[in-house]
């Protein structure tokens, strides 16, 4: 697990939202200081993928609005990721998603984040939330059959946002626009009182 711990730097080569190539793509300084997404996903041209990366990108603007920052990565290379974003999505393929595309053709990204499955050599379903300051605040890894929810991302990216701006701390099944707790003994008790209905 790397909750609470700071994020693992590396040099990669990308693929950019314009369709630019380049090997020195480097992820604190594309990141710089924002909040961040970092997702795996195992394998391009596979069956759940295209769904992720779809889902992702039909968010961008989400993102995009919240300053958010969006980082995919994979074994693949950079020309099949290239090849993937000009494939017809009713062929499988993905479009031209808006976020870079980073390849980890050997491997060395995954096993950073310990995403890497135990027998097959590729990533699993893995989300990282990085903050402003580099620490990852949550993480999400699925295995590989299982398709993530991306607006659940989106609920912690807001619940980090309202905590770091009010100081409140986020309950069980919280949502933006919602209450959050005091974090203390009274508040918990307020919050309980006031809000059982939501749990």
């Amino acid at each position: 697990m790397l909750v609470a711990n700071r994020f693992h730097d590396f040099i990669a080569p990308a693929i950019y939202a314009n369709g630019e190539i380049v090997q020195d793509f480097k992820l604190s300084k594309y990141i710089h200081n924002k909040i961040a997404v970092l997702f795996f996903w195992p394998m391009n041209f596979t069956f759940v993928c295209p769904s992720e990366l779809i889902a992702f990108d039909k968010r961008y603007t989400e993102f995009e609005n919240r300053k958010v920052k969006v980082i995919g990565i994979s074994i693949d290379t950079v020309y099949s990721h290239q090849a993937w974003r000009l494939t017809k999505i009713q062929n499988g393929g993905i479009g031209s998603v808006r976020y870079p595309m980073v390849s980890d053709i050997k491997r060395n990204i995954m096993k950073l984040y310990q995403v890497e499955h135990p027998e097959l050599g590729i990533s699993l379903r893995a989300s990282f939330l990085i903050d402003k300051n580099g620490i990852i605040r949550h993480q999400l890894i699925n295995d590989l059959p299982l398709g993530r929810d991306i607006n659940e991302i989106i609920r912690v990216i807001d619940a980090l946002i309202f905590h770091e701006t009010h100081g409140y701390v986020c309950p069980a099944q919280w949502k933006k626009n919602k209450p959050g707790m005091v974090p203390s003994k009274v508040g918990v008790s307020e919050y309980l009182s006031k809000n059982l209905n939501d749990l």
